[in-house]
């Protein structure tokens, strides 16, 4: 990662790197156990690809396609389910898997909503922790990197639709 006088980036081969590397933590603790891996549409779609490639295990995938943004950059708060789970938690393992935890308030809501549906077992895995936005008290539970607080893009973060596509992670300027 370089943040000293430059903007801020994580490169392609440390991302390789790190998913490599909390995919063996998570085939650890769910040997066996065949979980449900629910990736958040759209930020999360190209981690979680490379994230479930990784693991050599049984497991299935599902997507929740949820909103707070709107075309705004700062959360509202106020969650709407866009898409909402096919194949039912209740009696499941299940791994959410979320692109960045910023303020939280959106990823509490979801955690909340898929813990009422009464999963064996649940927790959260993120590519991104910017703690330092947090307002709820809502942790990871695997974290590839924690980041600054500073305005990220690129593979799966957007601004506007853009630069999802980046196999990199970048600082831009607002």
């Amino acid at each position: 990662m370089k943040e000293k006088g430059s903007l801020f980036l994580i490169e392609e081969e440390r991302i390789k790197k790190r998913i490599k590397e909390m995919a063996e933590e998570i085939k650890k603790d769910y040997e066996g156990k065949n979980p449900l891996f629910v990736g958040i549409l759209k930020g999360a779609f190209i981690f979680m690809a490379d994230l479930v490639r990784a693991l050599d295990m049984d497991l299935e995938i599902d997507f929740l396609a949820v909103s707070s943004y709107g075309k705004f950059t700062e959360t509202t708060g106020e969650v709407e389910i866009l898409k909402d789970l096919q194949i039912p938690v209740k009696g499941r393992h299940v791994v959410i898997v979320e692109d960045i935890v910023d303020t939280g308030l959106t990823l509490k809501y979801i955690k909340d909503m898929i813990q009422s549906r009464g999963p064996l077992s649940l927790k959260i895995c993120a590519l991104l922790d910017k703690k330092e936005r947090r307002r709820v008290d809502i942790d990871a539970d695997y974290v590839g990197f924690s980041v600054p607080d500073r305005f990220l893009v690129g593979y799966g973060l957007d601004v506007a639709e853009k630069y999802r596509n980046l196999p990199y992670i970048k600082e831009i300027e607002g």
